[in-house]
């Protein structure tokens, strides 16, 4: 009975001890699982960090990339690029007036210079031709002399045999001859200089009615559906108001430049009747 009883215990002490062996392997095997785990997720981590890290040098690659691309572009190319994104119908037609007011402007400019003349060495000529050889003289030095004031003056001694008062009349009918003469043209150019922003905003208005026509033809108002035709409708207005201070800019130029004129021709009619005046005593 003594040696079944041993055998008993030996039995359970032998099976205790096997549990906590097996226990403990359990536990080292787990704590070896967790363990792994925690390497995993930590690598996971850093390889979540360092594909972020790449992801953003690459991005601002990518940026370097696109605004060296940007630089490289001039502003020919850019605005060759957004003038064919406009659409041939109104650009086409805003370019028309471009060429025309500036085809115009240049004519104005070439012609005005030609007609600026240096009054008072004019003056000083026509007065010792007066002197010297008399009226016939003075009219033979503005005949070799070029400009609006010239042609006056020459006018003015056509009639001087008539008396001053005539000489005065001569002069203010012919002098709104050679204004006239000056700012021909000008009003072509204020036309487009109105014309060509109307265009743009008439183009404006149509690719908007055209935005409004997808919306309503895929019944969505999704970014990607109107993006293109408002992009199309803003760049014609662009472009027009571009034209409109560019053609501006050469108008007030030959505005002013027309005033100088005038100013210098009031003047020098004024100083030729004195000087009539002055030869008859």
């Amino acid at each position: 009975m003594k040696k079944k009883f041993s055998i008993i215990s030996v039995l359970f002490i032998f099976l205790i001890s096997s549990s906590n062996i097996f226990s403990q392997n359990n536990q080292q095997e787990n704590k070896s699982e967790n363990a792994d785990l925690i390497e995993n997720s930590n690598q996971m981590k850093s390889d979540d960090s360092e594909a972020k890290s790449n992801k953003k040098k690459q991005d601002k690659i990518d940026d370097n990339e696109e605004e060296s691309k940007k630089e490289d572009k001039g502003l020919r190319q850019i605005l060759k690029e957004q003038f064919i994104a406009g659409g041939p119908e109104f650009m086409g037609i805003v370019l028309l007036c471009l060429i025309l007011g500036l085809a115009l402007a240049i004519e104005r400019i070439i012609y005005l210079n030609l007609a600026t003349t240096n009054t008072e060495k004019l003056l000083t000529n026509v007065e010792e031709a007066l002197n010297k050889g008399g009226v016939e003289e003075a009219k033979e030095v503005c005949r070799n002399t070029k400009g609006p004031v010239a042609s006056i003056f020459y006018q003015g001694l056509e009639r001087s045999d008539e008396g001053i008062e005539m000489v005065e009349k001569s002069i203010v009918a012919y002098g709104s001859v050679q204004m006239g003469l000056l700012e021909r043209g000008l009003s072509w150019i204020s036309l487009f200089i109105a014309l060509a922003p109307m265009l743009g905003f008439m183009g404006t208005v149509i690719g908007m009615i055209g935005a409004f026509q997808e919306i309503e033809a895929a019944n969505n108002i999704a970014p990607d559906i109107v993006a293109g035709g408002i992009k199309v409708a803003l760049l014609t207005t662009v472009f027009g108001l571009i034209v409109a201070i560019v053609l501006q800019i050469f108008y007030n130029y030959l505005i002013s430049k027309v005033d100088s004129i005038v100013n210098s021709m009031e003047d020098a009619s004024i100083s030729l009747v004195d000087l009539l005046v002055k030869n008859k005593k």
